[in-house]
């Protein structure tokens, strides 16, 4: 019989910061240079906390029904939509693209772009380039993220309110990881630096609201939400934009974002309005767009 304590979204966040930051914890206190093997081992295992800890109380707190209901939103690319894989692909680049002509309008040179030269002219270095990101962050944060606990967010709050929730709980789930000297992640976003407060900080918050936004109008694909945060990934570091050409893009993102939620609505971020059927589908894990099901998620067992 399990508890219903783990069905809600304090547990998995308890339990997610718990797996990630023990083994990153243990990596600060091991203090070893940097490349070292064990180091990277405990940053990789630490990563997989929200997937583990997803689909480990996918398996606890739902039955078979939720539990192919978790897999089919991971690989069924149907529900996405045409549109919507525009969005996927092209937001991140388009927000780059403005970013930059932000900054020629401002007075900015033109990017080098050494790096982005530089993966084009040896394609393998491009491909490992594009396997690494994907699977050494979108694939296991999604997994738990919004493959698991934005659902049970937005049964209790709306879906900016969850957006907002969920966004600051990821930037905290990362911040270990700014003590551990051979995780980039402290060099990229210097902790306390306009870059770490407005490109890491609010940049993470503003990617929570989009991807609630994508997950909710592509019938809660988990995929979706893997592959824009991959392409946000991808899109940073093939330009590596300087600055401040990257807190630019940060500024359209957010306006983007402030955008989203004004012509969508805050409730749902999608055209349809809240209402009980809404609020049932989400509790239900059925999603907007879905009918209600007969069962809250809370205790299908089926």
């Amino acid at each position: 019989m399990r508890s219903s304590r783990l069905s809600g979204p304090w547990a998995y966040f308890v339990l997610t910061l718990g797996w990630s930051w023990l083994f990153w914890i243990v990596a600060i206190v091991l203090s070893q240079p940097a490349g070292s093997l064990l180091t990277l081992l405990l940053i990789a295992m630490g990563g997989l906390g929200p997937a583990i800890t997803g689909i480990s109380l996918t398996y606890l707190t739902r039955g078979p029904a939720g539990r192919r209901d978790y897999w089919r939103r991971v690989i069924d690319f149907k529900r996405i939509g045409l549109r919507w894989y525009a969005v996927i692909f092209l937001l991140h680049p388009l927000l780059a693209a403005l970013a930059v002509a932000t900054g020629l309008l401002s007075g900015e040179s033109l990017p080098a772009f050494d790096q982005t030269a530089g993966y084009l002219a040896a394609p393998l270095s491009l491909l490992g380039f594009v396997v690494f990101t994907l699977f050494f962050g979108p694939v296991p944060e999604e997994l738990g993220w919004r493959g698991y606990v934005l659902d049970r967010l937005q049964a209790r709050w709306s879906a900016l309110t969850s957006s907002l929730v969920l966004g600051i709980v990821h930037v905290a789930w990362h911040l270990p990881l700014f003590f551990i000297a051979a995780h980039p992640i402290g060099h990229v976003f210097p902790m306390g630096s306009v870059r770490f407060w407005l490109d890491f900080v609010a940049g993470t918050v503003v990617l929570a609201v989009m991807l609630t936004w994508l997950y909710n109008n592509t019938g809660r694909s988990t995929l979706a939400a893997i592959l824009f945060h991959f392409m946000g990934n991808f899109t940073g570091e093939f330009l590596e934009l300087p600055d401040p050409l990257r807190q630019y893009q940060t500024l359209w993102s957010i306006a983007l974002a402030v955008a989203v939620v004004l012509v969508w609505n805050s409730k749902t971020m999608t055209r349809r309005r809240p209402g009980p059927a809404w609020a049932d589908a989400y509790r239900r894990g059925a999603g907007a767009r879905a009918a209600p099901a007969p069962a809250p998620y809370e205790s299908e067992r089926r």
